[in-house]
């Protein structure tokens, strides 16, 4: 296979492409550097001259697959509040139906991936802080909004791990959810 030359910019993306690429087919921590190099037209010495080390390769790639999921679940930057709020637990849902395994790999997957030391909870407190945001919250409701997005992620997966027929309407999930979040904030202020 004969090399082609990059820039270090271009080198780096193309080896995420296909670290994201292969992660949809299995969970990180059995993601083969010598794979990725073989297919980046590489030595794996080379693929370390971009990524110091293999957890660096694989919390790299595991953000940039989290920063993909932010991206598919954000509610439309214009939306009002109750539109963005529906936006997001109904393209949460989608994002998990879609996804479902590669969503369980990525949050839930191989404890052996440092992502900074931060992991799931970063996932959800960014989620979380992007729901305040889009939808005009206190921003001290943060903790609170944080747990609803854990519950929401719940639902979304026993959701779509529930056969087509037997599931609940998918409205009338995104409304409970809504309902919850409004809820809990009730709570918080009482």
């Amino acid at each position: 296979m004969s090399r082609i030359r990059l820039s270090q910019d271009e080198r780096r993306r193309q080896l995420l492409g296909i670290g994201l690429r292969m992660l949809v087919e299995k969970p990180i921590q059995d993601l083969s550097l010598d794979a990725v190099a073989a297919e980046a037209g590489i030595s794996r010495g080379l693929l370390f001259h971009y990524f110091p080390t293999k957890t660096d390769y694989y919390d790299h790639v595991v953000g940039a697959a989290l920063r993909r999921v932010l991206r598919n679940i954000s509610p439309d930057p214009d939306a009002a509040a109750d539109v963005a709020l529906r936006q997001f637990v109904e393209r949460f849902y989608a994002q998990i139906e879609r996804r479902r395994e590669f969503y369980l790999a990525l949050v839930f997957g191989s404890g052996a991936i440092s992502l900074g030391g931060e992991g799931v909870e970063s996932h959800r407190m960014t989620v979380a802080r992007r729901v305040v945001d889009a939808v005009a919250l206190d921003p001290a409701s943060v903790p609170v909004v944080h747990g609803w997005t854990a519950y929401v992620e719940d639902r979304a997966l026993l959701w779509s791990g529930t056969p087509t027929p037997e599931r609940a309407p998918l409205a009338d999930e995104v409304g409970h959810c809504c309902r919850a979040l409004a809820a809990l904030l009730a709570t918080e202020v009482s």
